[in-house]
């Protein structure tokens, strides 16, 4: 301890001030990226189609404002523009931008930029210093890049949707067809950080290529490594887990479902004796996991028993009392009421004039001194076509006018 106070937050500070980044892609993956950035202060400037946008503004449920609940959510803190970069004095526009930009996002079918003369090679002559992401279906290169793709293939391709499910029943949708998505929106943030970070050395910007499937393949802890040292496949296993046992959803009194984790013989040993039946456990006939793999079916029906006594509350409090990881399975109305997700400020409640108030995840991660922050929802089609063409670009009214007209934005 040094005895010095710990700093305190600044708000007019911003992890990301200074840095704008042109979002030129669609749908998700792209637009959660940028997301990302522009909850800690980057300037990010959406494109869109004139006159049709992104086909997100029209995905999931609608509100009277004409948008989504998504684009209110993934569009938050973003300038959006209209820009079409097919016609030749859209791709300029957009190079104008480039020049002025340090990281652009993108998310179309490889090829479709280098068709329209705005490829990396061209791009990065326009601006050596820029970052570009790009974000497809099967990556920029191999047999597959030119194929289209979509979450859900992405949880296909990338071996997880083989995994979800019960063993003696098709695979399903594992939680949600949008995860390769978010996890790649992730990844290309996480590698603007990393692109940024070399730039300060060397001076150079790079581009960052990302196949959808790529960011589910790299959560499948140690799927490849077992395949191929052991030729191990990995079936479905329900709720079930490999490797661990207990490790599943039990139900309750209640009709609800509680998830216990012993991903340890010692874990397991706590659990056994809040079961009352310490001798199992130790040197006892459950006490190493191998043991537990091997009669996994009779484990999960002898806790799930003791699981059934109590209500989902108390079986969380007699879990607790002996320090056994656990948890509610929870619905979205569950974690409406749950209290420590209020009192974590999980839930940020965004008041916007077109809809009233919207309720949605809080930023991610919490930064102690230069905390993320939402400041407006996802705005209307070319809201910000003045700001950017006449603040940043110095175009004339007379020369936007004659833009509009042609279909330009």
């Amino acid at each position: 301890m040094t005895g010095e106070s710990a700093p305190s937050p600044h708000p007019t500070v911003k992890a990301l001030q200074g840095v704008r980044v042109l979002d030129v892609s669609s749908f998700l993956a792209g637009p959660y990226c940028t997301t990302q950035l522009a909850e800690f202060g980057a300037e990010v400037i959406k494109i869109e189609l004139p006159k049709v946008g992104d086909a997100l503004r029209k995905f999931g449920t609608m509100t009277p404002s004409g948008d989504s609940l998504p684009w209110l959510q993934e569009t938050r803190n973003k300038k959006c523009i209209t820009l079409d970069l097919r016609k030749p004095e859209g791709a300029d526009l957009l190079k104008r931008l480039v020049r002025q930009a340090d990281v652009l996002v993108e998310n179309f079918q490889p090829g479709t930029l280098e068709k329209w003369g705005l490829g990396w090679e061209t791009l990065k002559v326009e601006n050596h210093k820029l970052i570009m992401v790009r974000i497809s279906g099967f990556g920029q290169t191999g047999p597959y890049s030119p194929r289209p793709g979509f979450g859900r293939i992405g949880n296909a391709f990338g071996g997880l949707s083989y995994l979800a499910g019960f063993p003696d029943r098709p695979p399903t949708t594992p939680g949600s067809a949008t995860i390769p998505d978010y996890l790649s929106g992730l990844y290309g943030s996480l590698g603007v950080m990393y692109a940024l970070r070399a730039r300060d050395m060397t001076g150079r910007g790079q581009y960052i290529d990302i196949g959808l499937y790529e960011s589910v393949f790299r959560i499948l802890d140690e799927l490849v490594a077992a395949y191929d040292y052991k030729g191990y496949v990995r079936e479905r296993m329900g709720p079930g887990t490999v490797n661990v046992c207990p490790h599943s959803h039990y139900p309750t009194k209640d009709d609800k479902w509680i998830a216990i984790a012993c991903t340890s013989d010692k874990i397991f040993a706590r659990l056994a004796e809040a079961m009352g039946a310490p001798e199992v456990a130790g040197d006892g006939k459950w006490g190493k996991i191998v043991d537990r793999d091997r009669d996994r079916k009779e484990i999960d029906t002898w806790v799930g028993d003791w699981t059934q006594k109590f209500t989902l509350a108390d079986c969380i409090a007699e879990c607790d009392k002996f320090e056994v990881p656990c948890g509610p399975v929870y619905s979205v109305a569950d974690i409406f009421n749950d209290p420590h997700y209020a009192a974590r400020g999980n839930i940020l409640r965004m008041a916007d004039p077109r809809v009233g108030e919207i309720a949605m995840p809080n930023v991610v991660p919490r930064l102690s001194d230069t905390p993320g922050k939402v400041e407006w929802l996802g705005p209307t089609l070319g809201e910000h076509n003045d700001d950017v063409y006449k603040g940043l670009l110095g175009l004339s009214d007379g020369e936007i006018g004659r833009l509009k007209d042609k279909g330009v934005m």
